[in-house]
């Protein structure tokens, strides 16, 4: 049995990695699948390799750093399929790296107005439609939130994604009177295309073999092997589904062991 029969999910942030895994995975489980991201073209193709003939996708280019762009989105999702029942939030920036004393805080900023605010604004342009007939909300978070990796320092995006997962908390009791619930998926090391690349420069640097950077992070794992784009985009549709009827305001560790709490 499908988890997602007739329902319809936005998907932020779809590209070529977790995001369009989220997007395929709603529309391999029954859903209808709204694709927001930046780049038109990305949104296009991940469409097209989802759903060729188009009758379960929508897309439309959205910067989630404007508000007019988030609502015109939640717009389509009800213009093309009748409302909102789920919201999952890939779109990030989680491309600047370092820590407390080489920081840009500038660019921080803009790391929050993206990975935190952008988030809530698009979550809050949903909202007329999730509250209607209930739903939910899953944020994409991280690991590094609650335990930081010694390979890379990304102090701007944990301290993004902490937030993110702190106003979770609250969120989960502003709405839950209306049905909708508030979770977060934490990913660690997630084979896709971010750690491919990680792979190939850290070996290529090192003058050493894939396998060996490769072998480095999966043995920090109690599962012999990274977990995927795949198994992350599984949970969050898990957590959109009715199957998580009873579960808001939680954390969900997907990172094949590698942090137990």
């Amino acid at each position: 049995m499908s988890l997602l029969p007739g329902k319809t999910v936005v998907v932020s942030g779809v590209g070529t990695g977790l995001g369009h895994q989220v997007a395929a995975a709603v529309v391999r489980e029954g859903g209808n699948a709204v694709l927001g991201a930046r780049t038109e073209d990305r949104l296009a193709k991940s469409a097209r390799d989802i759903d060729p003939d188009g009758a379960r996708t929508a897309y439309l280019a959205t910067d989630i750093t404007d508000e007019q762009q988030c609502v015109r989105l939640a717009e389509l999702a009800v213009s093309r399929f009748g409302g909102v029942d789920a919201v999952v939030h890939v779109a990030a920036w989680d491309s600047y790296f370092g820590g407390l004393e080489d920081a840009d805080f500038e660019t921080w900023r803009s790391v929050m107005d993206v990975n935190l605010l952008g988030t809530l604004r698009m979550t809050r342009a949903c909202l007329p439609a999730l509250k209607e007939r209930g739903g939910a909300i899953v944020f994409i978070g991280t690991q590094s939130a609650v335990a930081a990796p010694t390979q890379v320092r990304q102090a701007a995006y944990a301290a993004s994604k902490g937030a993110l997962t702190s106003v979770m908390y609250s969120l989960a009791r502003e709405l839950g009177p209306y049905r909708v619930r508030v979770n977060t998926v934490l990913p660690g090391w997630m084979w896709g295309p971010p750690v491919e690349a990680y792979v190939r420069f850290t070996a290529q640097a090192e003058g050493v073999g894939e396998a060996e950077v490769l072998g480095r992070l999966s043995g920090r794992m109690a599962l012999p092997e990274l977990a995927t784009d795949g198994d992350v985009a599984d949970a969050a549709v898990f957590l959109a589904s009715a199957r998580a009827r009873a579960i808001t305001g939680q954390s969900l560790l997907v990172n094949a062991g590698e942090l137990m709490r």
